[in-house]
């Protein structure tokens, strides 16, 4: 079995997980402090999962002979599917926007979870954690839409 494939699979995976984390990071900066202390709390806590994401990922790594990346830019082909998503929080400071555009990670990052479950001959153990991480990525898009919703009304 060719486990190189999966190195970069998880390699592309880790990016998006450091991008997502960058992303929540500038949202909670562009947030002016008198904004919703608890949306603050909820990009804090999806920081925090994603980089327990990356620990998991980069143990997995490790595990298969190679190197965990550590960047937030790349080339490979789960990581394209990101680019588009990954510089949206940039200017925003109104509630509503900043949690329609954190829908709009949450959706993209899942979705690179759905796509890296594809691939062909994963392994139980890589299919299992990648199967409870986009659990966890499902679990914050429901929050941030129900959140969106409860902002528009």
């Amino acid at each position: 079995m060719v486990y190189h494939n999966f190195i970069d699979l998880l390699n592309d995976l880790i990016r998006i997980n450091n991008d997502r984390i960058a992303g929540y990071e500038k949202a909670v900066a562009e947030l002016k402090e008198e904004q919703d202390n608890y949306l603050k709390s909820i990009f804090g806590k999806m920081i925090i999962i994603s980089h327990d994401h990356n620990t998991d990922l980069a143990r997995l790594v490790d595990f298969l002979g190679g190197e965990a990346t550590t960047g937030t830019t790349g080339a490979g082909k789960l990581y394209r599917l990101w680019l588009d998503v990954k510089t949206i929080f940039t200017g925003i400071t109104d509630k509503r926007t900043v949690l329609e555009v954190a829908e709009k990670v949450e959706s993209a990052a899942r979705n690179a979870y759905k796509e890296a479950l594809n691939e062909p001959g994963l392994p139980d153990e890589l299919s299992n954690l990648l199967i409870a991480q986009e659990a966890t990525l499902t679990e914050s898009e429901h929050q941030i839409r129900a959140l969106r919703n409860a902002s528009s009304g």
